[in-house]
């Protein structure tokens, strides 16, 4: 008997159809891999069966879990499932936490709700959840707040929350996209054991087939709201029956053709040069005569990058990657060294004296919804970065290259009248892209930048990026724990370990023959597609 049966249910949201009658089935202790492109529906099937649609939003069909009918479902009834009965990892977790709030607070306050537990209590389950996770109290207090954490950080917290009270049910929306490949190996091995010890069921939402192959015992793939294939995982991708399946797989190994790509000149002078740098950041204060001991995220830290030159910085979630990215870019001071950009020292300046360095630096957000202002239509968003322009367009200019920009990531010139709740978590990160690029700048600083997307998008993206490259020269400092990304798009690799880089040298060299611990820890965990079928139709016999 499955736990969660849909049936034939469509959804559509202000008359556009989103979902076509679409069917799945996840039993007690089944892993269901739901894949699909960038706006193919499976995020709103997600919120269909938590029924945190729109109120716009009408759905046919049938949706069943535990023989409950979730579309018939009161309020109250569906406020007694959710977080208890059906759990839910949302993708963006810097939007599913409440920021007011501590990380202890928002994952015992379920608890609390649904059990019954003492504040205590709830603390102590909460306690243990999180260390199981990743966040041993030792070194993340429950006192943190969101904003205190690393995106990874966030989304294990996220994931915290949703297993809590160990669901019959786990939705996992990308639970795994802002985590580092170690990390995220042990949280699919965590849901792995919450599935088979608890016979839950697990929906895994995902644009990532060698996770999906990995994790999922069957498979059901999306698009544009319809099913295009389903079945039992290994087979399914093995064969490629579908052209669709088949455009899944080249797109999630797509490495861009870089033959021509822009040569940078290392003999000259650096475009950009970081000596020495640190960054330290207060303790807490625990009482009113203590603070907790400073906290060193960046720690001596030393590179160069030369015009049109692409540069990785990979490491695990929390190792200061991001800490690094925001001094490059003037947007934190560090407590010691110095950055300079085409020969200018940046560090301690006021923002006047930056607004030259600012013009040819831009930065691509690794939370897209998070670094928009959602009361903001998608064209003054994308615009944002002209200001700093030594001549302002006018409003027709400024239309123009929007619509360029927008052109450029695979999107619609009339995407610009939206807002940006409008889009989906991959098309909100194509909007990030379009306003780093917007001002044809020398140097972007991408902190995960292909994360939130789907394999067909990525592929796009990192063509465009490639592209980018080679006609302009854009010099790219790529942050990211996705390996295939740092081998498929930059020259050299810089390994970061607790805010030191302990390895660096040319991609391949440094992916291929690690010599760090370090290093050797992100290769073993990466996922591969190929690896992971091969496995899978070995177990199966």
């Amino acid at each position: 008997m499955s736990l969660l049966e849909i049936e034939d249910l469509s959804l559509t949201i202000g008359g556009a159809r989103i979902l076509k009658g679409m069917g799945i089935s996840v039993a007690p202790g089944e892993i269901m891999g739901l894949v699909g492109e960038s706006g193919s529906g499976k995020s709103m099937a997600a919120l269909t069966v938590m029924r945190l649609l729109p109120h716009a939003a009408r759905a046919t069909g049938r949706v069943s879990f535990d023989g409950i009918d979730i579309l018939a479902a009161s309020e109250d009834q569906m406020c007694a499932l959710r977080g208890d009965d059906i759990g839910m990892v949302f993708q963006e977790p810097m939007t599913a936490l409440n920021p007011v709030k501590t990380i202890g607070e928002q994952v015992a306050e379920g608890i609390r709700w649904h059990s019954g537990a003492t504040r205590a209590e709830a603390e102590d389950r909460a306690r243990k959840m999180l260390d199981r996770v990743g966040l041993p109290e030792a070194k993340f207090p429950l006192s943190r707040y969101p904003h205190e954490l690393s995106g990874g950080q966030r989304q294990r917290v996220v994931i915290a929350i949703a297993c809590a009270l160990k669901p019959k049910l786990l939705i996992a929306d990308e639970p795994t996209t802002a985590l580092d490949v170690v990390l995220q190996a042990q949280i699919l091995d965590l849901l792995r054991d919450l599935v088979a010890e608890n016979r839950m069921g697990l929906l895994l939402i995902s644009h990532d087939l060698a996770v999906v192959t990995e994790m999922a015992d069957r498979i059901t793939i999306l698009r544009h709201g319809e099913v295009m294939e389903a079945g039992d995982t290994a087979p399914t991708l093995s064969a490629q029956l579908h052209p669709y399946t088949r455009q899944l797989a080249q797109a999630s190994m797509h490495v861009p053709a870089r033959p021509k790509t822009h040569l940078a000149d290392t003999a000259a002078k650096p475009l950009l040069e970081v000596e020495g740098v640190t960054r330290d950041y207060r303790g807490r204060r625990i009482s009113l005569f203590r603070r907790a001991p400073d906290v060193r995220a960046v720690d001596d830290v030393s590179l160069s990058m030369a015009a049109g030159q692409s540069v990785a910085l990979v490491g695990r979630s929390g190792c200061g990657k991001s800490t690094l990215a925001r001094m490059v870019l003037a947007l934190d001071r560090p407590s010691s060294g110095a950055i300079r950009f085409r020969g200018e020292t940046i560090t301690g300046r006021s923002e006047a004296e930056l607004a030259p360095a600012r013009r040819d630096m831009q930065v691509v957000f690794q939370d897209p919804y998070g670094s928009f202002d959602p009361r903001q239509k998608v064209e003054r968003l994308i615009a944002e970065p002209l200001h700093v322009l030594e001549k302002w367009p006018t409003r027709a200019e400024r239309r123009e290259m929007v619509a360029h920009a927008l052109h450029e990531v695979g999107l619609d010139q009339r995407d610009m009248d939206k807002y940006p709740h409008e889009f989906s978590g991959g098309q909100r990160q194509r909007l990030s892209i379009a306003r780093a690029i917007i001002t044809r700048p020398k140097l972007v600083v991408a902190d995960e930048p292909v994360s939130a997307l789907d394999v067909s998008i990525r592929a796009q993206i990192l063509d465009l990026f490639a592209s980018l490259n080679q006609k302009l020269g854009i010099a790219y400092l790529f942050i990211t724990h996705d390996l295939t990304v740092a081998r498929a798009i930059t020259d050299e690799v810089l390994v970061m370990h607790e805010g030191r880089i302990v390895e660096r040298g040319k991609t391949n060299d440094v992916l291929d023959r690690p010599q760090s611990e370090a290093a050797r820890a992100l290769v073993a965990a990466a996922p591969d597609l190929h690896r992971a079928i091969a496995r899978r139709m070995q177990e199966q016999g």
